[in-house]
C-alpha cells in the first residue's frame, strides 16, 4: 500500500494532455510531449481529439473541453479550426491570446480554463533563429486565422516594416489589420489589394494558410510570383518540406519550414503544462530525428 506522500507525488509526475482539433493523426506534438516528459523523469499521456475521425465541428468544443476537464487533463493544444472559436468556452485569456484573438493552448486551473498562445513564440524564435539576417522592409502573409494572428504578431515584432496581409475571408482579415495596427502602429499592417504587386514588392513571403498539409496539397499562390530573391516561410510540418517550400528552392529563394514553429510553440506548451521548462534544443532535435 503507497503512502499519501508517495500518491502526490506520482500524481505530480503525470501528466495527460491532449490535441483538438480536425485531421490531425500527423502530428507530431504526441511524440515532442511524451519524449520531453520521459527525460525530465515525468510521464505523459499526449491525446489526439480528432474532431474529423469523432465526425464532430467546432460546435462540440464545449463537451469535448468538459470531458477533458472530468478525465483530469492539465490541458489541451488547440489547432486548426478551432482557435478562434475555443475563446467563447473558455474562461479567462492570457495577454497574448486575448491581444491575438486565437488560442493554441488550454490549460485546466481550479475547474476554470485559461486559453494561452504559444504559437507566436513559436514562429519568432523559429525566425531569429534560422533567418535572422532575413531583410524584412515589406512583407506579404497569406491567411488571417488563428494561426495567421499570431504569426503576424511576431512578424511585427521582429520588425517586419509593412506588413501585408491577403485571406478569403474579407471581415477576418480587416478585423486581424485593426488589431494589428492598435497594437504595433497606424500603417504596420495593411490589406492586400492586389497580391501580385504586393508580391514583387516584398522580401518575404509567409504562408499562414492550411494549402501545403498532406490533406490540403498545392500551392497557396500562382507559381509565378515567387522568386529567387523573395525569402519564404511555412507554418505547414507535415510534409515539412511543403511544394511551396520545394518550388521556392528550387529558384534558389531562401526558405524557413514549419517545423522550428511547430517545435519551439510546443516547448512553451510543454511549460505551461508540465509547469518546469522545456529543453528546446532537445526537443528540436527529437523533432529532427522523426
Amino acid at each position: 500500500m503507497t503512502s499519501p506522500n508517495r500518491d502526490r507525488l506520482d500524481s505530480e509526475r503525470r501528466v495527460l494532455v491532449g490535441l483538438i482539433g480536425a485531421a490531425i493523426q500527423a502530428s507530431r506534438s504526441p511524440a515532442l510531449h511524451e519524449r520531453e516528459a520521459a527525460e525530465q523523469g515525468l510521464t505523459c499521456l499526449y491525446q489526439l481529439i480528432d474532431l474529423e475521425r469523432l465526425g464532430l465541428g467546432p460546435d462540440a468544443l464545449d463537451d469535448l473541453l468538459t470531458a477533458a476537464q472530468r478525465m483530469g487533463f492539465r490541458g489541451v493544444n488547440v489547432t486548426h479550426p478551432c482557435k478562434q472559436a475555443v475563446i467563447a468556452h473558455l474562461d479567462a485569456l492570457s495577454d497574448e491570446a486575448r491581444a491575438l484573438g486565437a488560442v493554441n493552448t488550454v490549460l485546466f486551473e481550479d475547474r476554470r480554463r485559461i486559453g494561452h498562445n504559444t504559437d507566436s513564440h513559436g514562429f519568432a524564435e523559429s525566425f531569429r533563429r534560422f533567418m535572422p539576417d532575413a531583410p524584412r522592409d515589406r512583407v506579404v502573409q497569406l491567411g488571417a486565422g488563428g494561426a495567421g494572428a499570431a504569426v503576424a504578431a511576431a512578424a511585427l515584432a521582429l520588425g517586419v516594416g509593412v506588413l501585408a496581409l491577403a485571406d478569403p475571408d474579407a471581415a477576418k482579415l480587416q478585423t486581424l489589420v485593426g488589431q494589428l495596427n492598435r497594437r504595433f502602429g497606424a500603417g504596420r499592417a495593411r490589406v492586400v489589394d492586389d497580391l501580385a504587386a504586393a508580391v514583387r514588392a516584398a522580401d518575404g513571403l509567409i504562408n499562414a494558410t492550411p494549402v501545403g498539409m498532406a490533406n490540403h496539397p498545392g500551392l497557396p499562390l500562382p507559381q509565378t510570383l515567387l522568386r529567387r530573391n523573395l525569402w519564404v516561410a511555412d507554418i505547414v510540418y507535415f510534409p515539412l518540406e511543403t511544394e511551396l517550400l520545394r518550388t521556392a528552392r528550387t529558384l534558389g529563394a531562401r526558405t524557413l519550414a514549419g517545423g522550428g514553429m511547430a517545435v519551439f510553440q510546443a516547448a512553451e506548451a510543454f511549460r505551461l503544462f508540465a509547469g518546469r521548462p522545456a529543453d528546446a534544443d532537445r526537443m528540436l532535435r527529437h523533432f529532427e530525428s522523426m
